[in-house]
């Protein structure tokens, strides 16, 4: 089958479209049929070698494989545990792993849930990540409606999905964009929206919630929280690692204004809420652009220029 691969750790071009064995479900599996993907932060990263350690470990040798999430339809089912059927279109997540730029992904029922109906497969790719701004809001920070959201990284993937649930949650909503971008968080929902470049922490606050989805300083942005406000990060500053997570385990200990880090691996519920918030009108799918799975090079490569509004696609099918 047809799948993204690299051979070494570098810049996009390293990414080329290859030959992989098809997939046999495992007992309890399903088999998948991927319509498409989109291309998130973190698989940049691992890409560029700038998280070798983790990326070896999760795949040893090369060539590697890129990909989290995936829409799709079930072609096989070996589970006997209630869950989608062959036929079913399906959105999900690979669960701390890379792999969904294939043409087939043999998965667990619990990493998948059902995609709306009218939504069609490759533009729905755009809203998996928008799982991450659920568990975010809904579970780490526990926004309230009434309270006020910063939103670092508007734009984005994850965080154009937060900006559109802050406002379904009922609260004020502040996004920083780059200056191109401004415009757009403003149409998802944005209450506010200010550039990086000429808007720094000083001139902004106070907020109940701050949601870090670019791996900022912490340190500036915590000092913005309500007394009991809560920061919650996605994304750590990987020019200093270290002090990035020490200051996050710091913040657990000292002081009220806790910043709480997490790494998404959603599951059927976080999907379920999903399907849920898409039927409701809540959140609405964001595609900058889609590219052919042989074009998954220029895939990388527009999400590095920056700029992008909502997610990068690329269709599989």
């Amino acid at each position: 089958m047809r799948a993204a691969l690299y051979d070494r750790y570098g810049p996009p071009e390293v990414l080329y479209e290859g030959r992989r064995p098809m997939p046999s479900p495992a007992p309890g599996e399903v088999l998948v049929k991927v319509h498409a993907i989109s291309v998130n932060g973190g698989e940049l990263h691992g890409r560029a070698g700038k998280l070798r350690m983790l990326t070896d470990l999760l795949q040893r040798g090369f060539p590697k494989t890129v990909g989290i999430d995936f829409t799709g339809e079930v072609v096989a089912a070996r589970s006997r545990q209630p869950g989608p059927a062959v036929g079913d279109r399906v959105w999900g997540a690979l669960s701390r792993t890379f792999g969904s730029a294939a043409e087939y992904l043999a998965v667990r029922p619990r990493q998948l849930s059902l995609v709306p109906s009218g939504i069609d497969l490759v533009e729905a790719a755009a809203l998996p990540v928008a799982t991450t701004a659920i568990t975010a809001l809904r579970d780490k920070a526990r926004l309230r409606p009434g309270e006020r959201l910063l939103v670092i990284g508007g734009a984005g993937g994850v965080g154009s999905a937060a900006v559109q649930l802050g406002k379904h949650f009922g609260a004020h909503v502040t996004a920083l964009a780059s200056a191109r971008t401004l415009d757009f968080v403003r149409e998802i929902g944005a209450d506010e929206a200010h550039d990086y470049a000429v808007t720094g922490p000083a001139d902004l606050g106070p907020f109940d919630a701050v949601m870090d989805t670019k791996g900022v300083a912490q340190e500036p942005f915590r000092r913005l929280l309500t007394p009991g406000g809560r920061m919650v990060a996605i994304a750590f500053d990987l020019g200093r690692p270290v002090a990035s997570l020490s200051y996050v385990l710091a913040s657990a200990v000292f002081g009220s204004r806790r910043v709480r880090f997490f790494s998404g691996d959603p599951t059927h519920r976080d999907f379920a809420a999903l399907t849920r918030y898409v039927e409701e009108g809540a959140l609405r799918p964001l595609v900058h652009a889609v590219h052919p799975l042989a074009d998954i090079a220029g895939a990388h490569r527009a999400l590095e220029a920056g700029g992008v509004r909502g997610k990068i696609v690329v269709r599989i099918v």
